[in-house]
C-alpha cells in the first residue's frame, strides 16, 4: 500500500508539470515526466483509452490512468534474479475487441529459469489479467540469471516475435536444438506458422526465425514489416541488425567485440554464411530498447531507429544507409535507457531505469 501510495503521489506531482525540455535536431523537445517512483522498471505498453501498462522487474505489473497508478493483479510468479524477472509488456493491435496483453518473464523452471511468454486479458477496470495462458517457454532454460532478452512484438500479420538470449551459454546460439540465442515467431495462440524456416527440419526447433543472437533486447517492425533488433555484445560489438528468416547472425563465431578478458571472440568479425550487423558499437553501449520512427509529430525523423543506451544513458537516433549513429538525445531524463515505444499520436515515450521513471517526448508547445 505505501509503495502504490507513494507512486501516485509522484505521478501526479509530474502531470502537472510543465516539463523539462531538450534541444535536438528536430528543434527543442518537451520531456514529461509520466509516471516516477518506479523500482526497476523494464518496458511499457500504451494503451488506447491513454493508459499506459508498466512491468517492474520484481514481478509488479502497474496500470497508470486518470492521474493513478494501480498494482494489476493475476500476474505470473517470476524468477526475479539477476537479469531475469517480469519483462516485455506488449499490447495487442486488436486490443479494443480482445483487451489481449503480451508478457515475457523468467519462468521458475527445474534446476533454473527459461524466458516465457504468455497471453492474457485485462480486465475492464484495468485491475486484473484475466484467461492467463503461457503460449510459449524457452528450453532448456538454465541457471544462470543472464541474457534473457525478451522483446515480444506483433508482426502486421498477427505473429509474433520473441528475442531470446543465449543465457550466457554462448555456444548454444549456434545450436538450433535448443532455443538460446534466437528470434522465435510462433502465432497468438503459441501455434507455429507453417512458413517459418526451419519447419519440419530434423533436430532444429521450429519456432526458430533466426540464431546467432547473444543477447536481443530492442525489438520492432518497420513500416515494410521488416524486424529489427538490438542486441548486446561483449566488450564492444553492440549490435543492431535486420533480421531474416533462417539467417545467422554469427554469436559467438564472428563479433566486433572481445571476451571481457580482452582475448578474441571466436574466428574474427566476419564468415561465409553469417549476417553482418547494419550497425555496431564499439565501446558498447548497452543497446536495450528500439524503436522505428513513422509517427506524424516528428516528420523529419520518420523511417530512423531509436535505440536506448544503459551505459551512456542518451538515446541514440540512428539513420542512412549504411545505418550510422546520427545523434544523441540526452539530458538528466536519459538515464540508463531502458524501452522506447511511439506513442498513437507520435510523441516519444521512454523508461529511464536511472531515474525510475517513465517520460514522453513531444514538440515544445
Amino acid at each position: 500500500m505505501i509503495r502504490v501510495f507513494t507512486i501516485l503521489i509522484l505521478m501526479i506531482c509530474g502531470s502537472v508539470a510543465s516539463g523539462e525540455s531538450l534541444k535536438t535536431s528536430a528543434g527543442e523537445v518537451s520531456v514529461m515526466t509520466m509516471l516516477a517512483g518506479l523500482d526497476t522498471p523494464w518496458a511499457i505498453g500504451l494503451l488506447p483509452d491513454g493508459s499506459f501498462l508498466v512491468t517492474e522487474r520484481d514481478g509488479q505489473l502497474l496500470l497508470a490512468r486518470d492521474g493513478k497508478a494501480t498494482k494489476v493483479r493475476g500476474v505470473p510468479k517470476v524468477a526475479a534474479q539477476g537479469q531475469g524477472g517480469l519483462l516485455d509488456v506488449t499490447i495487442a493491435r486488436d486490443f479494443d475487441r480482445t483487451r489481449e496483453v503480451f508478457l515475457t518473464f523468467s519462468k521458475p523452471q527445474s534446476g533454473g529459469a527459461g524466458t516465457a511468454v504468455a497471453v492474457a486479458r485485462l480486465s475492464e477496470n484495468g485491475k486484473r489479467l484475466t484467461n492467463f495462458k503461457v503460449i510459449f517457454e524457452a528450453v532448456p532454460g538454465g541457471s544462470g540469471g543472464r541474457h534473457f532478452g525478451s522483446r515480444v512484438v506483433e508482426a502486421q500479420d498477427g505473429t509474433l516475435f520473441i528475442t531470446l538470449g543465449d543465457r550466457g551459454d554462448r555456444p548454444t546460439a549456434q545450436d538450433r536444438s535448443n532455443h538460446m540465442g534466437t528470434v522465435i515467431r510462433i502465432n497468438r495462440d503459441g501455434s507455429i506458422p507453417a512458413d517459418n524456416p526451419f519447419v519440419a527440419q530434423e533436430g532444429i526447433r521450429p519456432e526458430i526465425w533466426s540464431f546467432g543472437h547473444r543477447n536481443p533486447q530492442g525489438a520492432d517492425i518497420d513500416t515494410s514489416g521488416r524486424l529489427w533488433v538490438s542486441e548486446h555484445g561483449a566488450k564492444g560489438g553492440d549490435e543492431v541488425n535486420l533480421v531474416k528468416p533462417g539467417a545467422n547472425y554469427g554469436w559467438p563465431v564472428i563479433s566486433y567485440g572481445t571476451h571481457y578478458s580482452g582475448e578474441k571472440i571466436g574466428e574474427g568479425t566476419s564468415k561465409d554464411g553469417m549476417e553482418q550487423p547494419r550497425l555496431y558499437w564499439d565501446p558498447s553501449i548497452a543497446p536495450s530498447g528500439l524503436m522505428v520512427y513513422s509517427g506524424g509529430m516528428f516528420p523529419e525523423w520518420r523511417g530512423d531507429i531509436f535505440v536506448g543506451s544503459l551505459k551512456f544513458d542518451y538515446i541514440a537516433r540512428l539513420s542512412g544507409n549504411p545505418l550510422r549513429e546520427v545523434e544523441q538525445i540526452k539530458g538528466p531524463e536519459t538515464e540508463r535507457v531502458r524501452d522506447i515505444v511511439q506513442a498513437p499520436d507520435g510523441a516519444i515515450w521512454f523508461i529511464s531505469v536511472g531515474q525510475g521513471a517513465v517520460y514522453r517526448i513531444s514538440r515544445s508547445s
